[in-house]
């Protein structure tokens, strides 16, 4: 009976011991699969840190791309700028050239104008001073007019005559009451014949001077014309007594022996 208990509680022992060994894994099991999931926990977590830092990132990333884009954007809106401000300064530098040049041209146009404007207002100020007294002078005495208007005057003259010796000669007739011989006139009856003509000489008169005065005005040079033909430089004629003082030298103290040096012209 001791025996079977003893088998018994040794059965019991070994039933106890085959149990802790078969609860030892499983508590062994239990504690693993709590660490795993303690693990797996801590891994879900740093997973969601990750998950959370990899969205940041992505995020960053985006940013990045949109700011590069953005830069990129404004970089070649600088270039188009830069690009634009180099043509607008060409542009402004060829504009800037071409108004110095176009200031230069209108200054020498002022220039040579205002030189112009000078000679036309002393030009018209020699005209109305000078010019057209000059002309009217050289009209008044050219050879021409004076040969005309002699003829004219002479065969005035002589119709004048004419016209009253007949009419004294009428007058003489109807105080004596008989005809009075005419014949005796020193001007013939063709006194009217030739005034006539010398009225038309004097009438189609051609001038010399007036050709070359319209001559001239036909040149812009026209005044230097003019003055050339009524204005021409006056020449000083000397008279014997200054020619030999000018070119004979005698007494005149230069020292050539010829004179005494003491300005009487005497040896």
């Amino acid at each position: 009976m001791y025996d079977a208990r003893s088998k018994i509680t040794d059965l019991e022992a070994q039933i106890a011991t085959l149990k802790g060994k078969v609860e030892e894994p499983e508590s062994e099991k239990g504690r693993v699969e709590a660490e795993l999931k303690v693990q797996v926990a801590s891994k879900d977590k740093d997973l969601a840190a990750k998950d959370v830092e990899i969205a940041e990132l992505k995020r960053r990333l985006h940013e990045a791309y949109d700011k590069n884009e953005s830069l990129e954007i404004d970089l070649e809106a600088e270039r188009v700028k830069t690009a634009t401000s180099e043509e607008a300064k060409q542009r402004a530098n060829e504009a800037r050239d071409i108004s110095t040049s176009a200031l230069n041209v209108a200054q020498n146009n002022y220039t040579e104008a205002q030189a112009i404007v000078d000679t036309l207002v002393t030009e018209s100020e020699w005209m109305r001073t000078r010019g057209v007294v000059a002309i009217a002078n050289s009209i008044l005495n050219a050879s021409e007019m004076d040969t005309a208007v002699a003829a004219l005057i002479d065969a005035s003259r002589a119709v004048g005559h004419r016209r009253g010796y007949l009419e004294c000669a009428h007058h003489v007739e109807e105080a004596f009451g008989q005809e009075f011989d005419t014949n005796h006139c020193s001007v013939t009856n063709q006194a009217d014949v030739m005034l006539a003509r010398a009225e038309e000489v004097y009438d189609h008169l051609s001038l010399l001077v007036m050709e070359l005065v319209t001559e001239a005005l036909k040149h812009d040079d026209w005044c230097a014309r003019l003055k050339s033909i009524l204005d021409p430089p006056k020449t000083v004629e000397l008279s014997d007594e200054e020619e030999a003082a000018d070119g004979g030298g005698d007494g005149d103290g230069d020292g050539d022996g010829d004179g005494d040096g003491d300005g009487d012209g005497h040896e």
